[in-house]
């Protein structure tokens, strides 16, 4: 196959490869799926579904955005990502965030169950035995960059 054959206009560049891998797994879990069945959020629907904004938040944040302001710049522009979580556009962020403010302490509560089904479903934690032995968990809390002598530690 030839250079000349592929066609540019059907690609989709990124430069959050990482964040297209995780939305390709959210998608193959049904994460958000599992989310829309128990999140029940009162709001008509003009172009998006409740769950569909949702996604866009999530998407928002996991792409490092600091609020939803962010969401036009970091995922309107990127169709990559888009179509990694199962969207085929992304929401205007002042639209996001009225979905957000329509949320209730019954929709939080929603979500606490959802996520309580995702976690038992998809965690390697959840099935621990306890009984066999305690959970060890290696976090580092300091936030400090890594030294010179750090394992695998490299420059950049």
């Amino acid at each position: 196959m030839s250079d000349s054959n592929i066609k540019l206009e059907n690609c989709h560049f990124t430069s959050r490869a990482t964040l297209i891998a995780l939305g390709l797994k959210v998608k193959q879990l049904k994460i958000m799926d599992t989310i829309g069945q128990s999140v029940i959020i009162k709001q008509k629907t003009i172009n998006d579904s409740p769950l569909d904004k949702l996604t866009d938040a999530l998407m928002t944040i996991l792409a490092g955005g600091r609020g939803l302001v962010e969401a036009n710049k970091l995922i309107r522009s990127d169709r990559a990502i888009q179509q990694a979580f199962g969207r085929e556009r992304c929401a205007e962020q002042s639209v996001i965030s009225e979905t957000l403010n329509a949320c209730t302490s019954e929709t939080i509560s929603q979500m606490s169950v959802a996520w309580q089904q995702v976690y038992r479903q998809h965690s390697a934690a959840y099935g621990h035995n306890y009984d066999q032995g305690w959970q060890l968990l290696d976090i580092d809390l300091t936030g400090q960059p890594c030294g010179r002598k750090a394992a695998f530690a490299s420059k950049g």
